[in-house]
């Protein structure tokens, strides 16, 4: 009998910040390979408007309001989502904020919530889906993370330093968790075609030329090119992957500058 790898029915993915853009996108593939999806915010009409868009294509869907950086709120609604849902098989943290402001003009509380948000949050949340991953043997965490896990560029530095923390937190997880039958890998998107690029995304645009020159596959990625990477990393077909970093980003970290022109 032939198994099907990639197939998630059956499975409860929780994609924190799920309501739009590339959290939504990899939502959408996770839901179409056969996940109940589960998403949060704190806007309960961003969750409605979400999960609307959800069950419009199909897709069986939830929402929860809760806060990632408040434990106790965490606590509170994984069990709530366990019991009216069901166990968490998958978790990808994908909510976060950047602040673009210099690190010598940055205040200390902006630097602070960042990292609050970017990385001690996926701690709190997978610290504590993972106790019932264990006790059922098994699940997957991903952790997303960023091209800044690798590189550092003018103005966000601390976005930085907290996906830099991340790609290691992954690792450590990785560390820790393996042996209870646990896959936990980071997923790094690069530059994608999303409404907060939109504006930046056009033609002469200095940071466009730059994105599409800077990038081998000489393009921005669509958010949809997230989706087979985040189905891999769910999926049975890496249950022997662990601790690795995913770059999608079309090329960019492969090399030291623009694409030649040259055959």
């Amino acid at each position: 009998m032939s198994i099907n790898l990639f197939d998630l029915t059956g499975k409860t993915a929780l994609i924190t910040g799920g309501v739009h853009g590339l959290g939504m996108a990899m939502a959408k593939g996770l839901g179409q390979a056969g996940a109940k999806i589960v998403v949060n915010d704190l806007s309960e009409e961003a969750l409605d408007k979400a999960v609307e868009e959800y069950k419009s294509v199909g897709i069986e869907a939830y929402g929860y309001v809760f806060d990632v950086t408040d434990e106790k709120a965490v606590i509170e609604v994984i069990t709530k989502i366990e019991a009216e849902v069901g166990p968490i098989d998958i978790l990808i943290n994908n909510a976060g904020i950047i602040k673009r402001t210099p690190l010598i003009e940055m205040e200390v509380e902006d630097f602070t919530a960042v990292i609050t948000v970017d990385l001690i949050s996926p701690f709190i949340v997978s610290k504590n889906v993972v106790k019932g991953m264990i006790k059922r043997g098994g699940g997957k965490i991903i952790n997303i993370c960023s091209m800044m896990s690798e590189l550092g560029r003018d103005s966000v530095g601390a976005y930085a330093a907290a996906k830099g923390g991340l790609k290691m937190l992954t690792k450590n997880m990785a560390t820790e968790w393996a042996r209870f039958n646990i896959q936990i890998n980071g997923i790094g998107p690069g530059y994608f075609a999303t409404s907060q690029t939109a504006p930046i995304r056009v033609d002469g645009h200095p940071f466009n030329d730059f994105i599409i020159s800077r990038t081998p596959a000489a393009r921005w990625g669509d958010p949809d090119d997230l989706q087979g990477a985040a189905i891999f990393l769910s999926s049975k077909a890496s249950d022997f992957v662990n601790g690795h970093i995913l770059y999608v980003d079309g090329g960019i970290l492969a090399t030291i500058g623009k694409p030649s022109n040259e055959s």
